[in-house]
């Protein structure tokens, strides 16, 4: 994806096709669509929460993570690779926007 494009909304899968158990450092999460189970680290779970059902842009995107965490080393490459494979396996939905 090209991330760098302000146009592209990122937005996480419907809450209904997800079910969610934060696991010490991990979280699990089955997706109901393709009943597979992914383990996440940080910072993919915070995310997820921060993108929402609305969706994000990664602009938006990054200043709502700088607004809920301390980002010491904010990197804009590294939120979309993040992004790029939350979408890679159907926890995440890329599109383009108006």
């Amino acid at each position: 994806m090209d991330g760098d494009d302000p146009r592209l909304t990122y937005r996480m899968a419907r809450p209904e096709t997800l079910s969610i158990v934060h696991l010490d450092s991990f979280s699990a999460v089955y997706h109901r669509a393709s009943g597979i189970t992914h383990l996440l680290a940080a910072p993919a779970p915070e995310i997820l929460a921060a993108l929402g059902e609305a969706g994000q842009t990664l602009p938006s995107l990054m200043a709502r993570l700088g607004a809920l965490y301390t980002l010491e080393d904010a990197d804009a490459a590294a939120l979309e690779a993040r992004l790029d494979e939350l979408v890679a396996c159907g926890l995440v939905s890329c599109e383009p926007g108006l």
